[in-house]
């Protein structure tokens, strides 16, 4: 398993220079910027990294995990003990679904105490691409309109 972190500051223009870094180190791990694994991953780091800026003013560390299998993990630590509230937006409200993606977009994900502080985590499963699965690909069953 590959590992690799970033250091994030307390401050919201760090989510842009996770995802940058981010974007690099999927690349040098063999995630191509157009496959959709990437634009998930990019994503699930900015909801997870904004929410470590924002909610805790605290430094964090975000790391990515490549597994042999193609699967990957992120993880964002920072130092406080607050364990992530997850809330529901309404209709035009511009915040309060960062937790409802990963959740939708991540296979799993939780949370643990890390030291003082703690560990927001989720993981993708790398889905080998089949004929069937493929770009352009219809799903047995499905009609392409």
């Amino acid at each position: 398993m590959l590992q690799v972190q970033l250091e994030v500051g307390p401050d919201p223009a760090e989510v842009g220079r996770a995802r940058r870094w981010a974007r690099s180190r999927l690349a040098g791990s063999g995630i191509g910027d157009d496959e959709p694994l990437a634009e998930t991953l990019v994503l699930l780091i900015s909801e997870l990294v904004t929410n470590a800026v924002v909610h805790t003013g605290c430094p964090a560390v975000l790391r990515m995990l490549f597994a042999a299998e193609g699967g990957v993990r992120v993880e964002v630590a920072d130092a406080s003990d607050r364990p992530p509230q997850p809330r529901h937006a309404e209709g035009e409200d511009t915040n309060g679904r960062g937790l409802e993606l990963v959740d939708g977009l991540a296979d799993r994900w939780g949370w643990q105490r890390e030291g003082a502080g703690k560990s927001i985590w989720c993981e993708v499963d790398r889905a080998p691409v089949t004929p069937a699965s493929g770009p352009g690909a219809v799903a047995p069953g499905r009609v392409r309109c």
